[in-house]
């Protein structure tokens, strides 16, 4: 028995079953996922009975070649794309039943995003970029306000809250979008290549960024990169084979 069907066994166990004891249980659990896209008549298998479990405070490094599938297996894992087959568990609650509604609650709550290009609004402030998804979520302005100056400042970008986004360097914007993806403390954080578009000295700090947040705050996430020199630093490293999830 390897590793990966040890680690999928297990997160099935503590899954499925409701009396298990909470702590052992992932806080992400792809199980079995198949997914296809249509080409004209002709299909493109791209997942294929991946599995992957994640657990709080652990750190997973997503690497495999490009148009291996690690996009598509971050959009499933954070509800973004529907699977074709197999079910996506978020604190052990099995999301293909759950109405677009409640999708759209989970992704809002409880994941948090970062990709390759920052995507901040460029006619607001740092600050004003890290309060928008809190106050959206129903939190009061200045409580909002109070958590994207203690998450920015963490990140030192204390000097930056009034800057806008084309007033900031690219290594800063990209720890904006990092604060501004923890900003509603979720339980799990998707990176998408978030250090891809950076100098080698600035990808450094930004990844340093992600890693000081994630053993603050218990964070499970999953980083898709290139750069093997921070994926040798994460916890676990997996990259995708003939659609499926190995470990390394």
């Amino acid at each position: 028995m390897n590793d990966l069907t040890t680690t999928a066994e297990r997160a099935i166990a503590t899954t499925t079953d409701s009396t298990s004891a909470t702590d052992d249980a992932p806080v992400l659990f792809l199980q079995r996922i198949d997914r296809v896209y249509r080409q004209g008549t002709g299909r493109l298998e791209i997942l294929r009975g991946a599995e992957l479990a994640i657990w709080s405070g652990q750190s997973v490094a997503l690497v495999a070649p490009s148009g291996a599938g690690k996009s598509t297996l971050l959009h499933v894992a954070g509800l973004l794309e529907h699977p074709d087959s197999g079910e996506v568990y978020v604190d052990k609650v099995a999301t293909s039943r759950l109405s677009d509604s409640e999708r759209t609650r989970i992704r809002r709550l409880e994941i948090g995003f970062v990709y390759q290009f920052h995507h901040l609004l460029p006619e607001f402030s740092a600050l004003e970029n890290v309060m928008l998804p809190q106050m959206i979520r129903g939190l009061a302005r200045n409580e909002a306000r109070s958590r994207a100056e203690e998450l920015l400042s963490y990140l030192g970008l204390r000097e930056r809250f009034t800057h806008r986004p084309a007033e900031l360097s690219g290594g800063e914007q990209q720890r904006v979008a990092i604060a501004r993806a923890v900003a509603n403390a979720p339980r799990i954080l998707l990176a998408d290549e978030p250090t891809g578009n950076l100098d080698p000295n600035t990808a450094e700090h930004v990844f340093n960024a992600l890693t000081q947040l994630v053993r603050a705050s218990g964070l499970a996430m999953i980083v898709a990169t290139h750069n093997m020199d921070i994926a040798a630093r994460m916890d676990r490293r997996v990259t995708l084979r003939d659609g499926q999830v190995v470990e390394s």
